[in-house]
């Protein structure tokens, strides 16, 4: 993987104000990938790739990533980022709205990293445990969300995404069957585990 590389796909993304993956979120990731065996990631939300591309550097030999996007103009230049850098490793694009795509998959994942449409983390949630590998872990990315969802915050604009992403803790953090830890890193970072019963 060309280093070289990566930082001009990370240099376009912010320039194009497409939103990606902190630097310190990634490397609390990175961190938890270094310390186990990683075959399979899902990703929900690809954007131009960048993510799913600093994920292939910690997986297993053959290991693969399944990456959902939606958006037809991200979805190519995903297509020509993973071209440039990742080629070794297979990372599968599913083209398509996570909500119609998710129900139909059946594959177990060792890591899933959820990261698109805020209003739907709680469904993502639901499809997540469904696909999570028993020792696997989920990362939600953005889960404070400019510090509006711990706070008071009630206005219009945002409400709905706040109302949703505040439902996704309380569903991760007071179900009996789950371990979460949220992380001020980042845009704020969920990350929760199965208890093992």
């Amino acid at each position: 993987m060309s280093s070289i590389d990566l930082e001009n796909i990370k240099e376009k993304a912010l320039n194009d104000h497409v939103p990606i993956i902190m630097d310190n979120t990634l490397e609390k990731i990175q961190d938890y990938m270094k310390n186990k065996k990683i075959n399979k990631i899902l990703e929900i939300g690809t954007a131009v790739g960048y993510s799913a591309i600093c994920f292939t550097e910690f997986l297993e030999k053959g290991g693969r990533i399944d990456t959902i996007e939606r958006n037809e103009e991200m979805i190519k230049q995903a297509k020509e980022n993973i071209k440039i850098v990742s080629d070794e490793y297979k990372i599968n694009i599913y083209e398509g709205d996570a909500v119609d795509i998710l129900p139909t998959l059946d594959d177990k994942y060792d890591m899933i990293f959820i990261d698109a449409a805020k209003t739907k983390y709680p469904f993502f949630l639901e499809q997540a445990l469904r696909l999570l590998n028993n020792d696997g872990v989920i990362f939600a990315d953005n889960i404070l969300y400019k510090g509006y969802v711990l706070s008071d915050y009630n206005k219009h604009k945002q409400r709905t995404a706040v109302n949703h992403l505040r439902e996704y803790i309380k569903l991760v953090t007071e179900d009996p069957n789950l371990e979460t830890e949220i992380l001020d890193i980042g845009d704020g970072l969920a990350i929760t585990k199965k208890k093992f019963q």
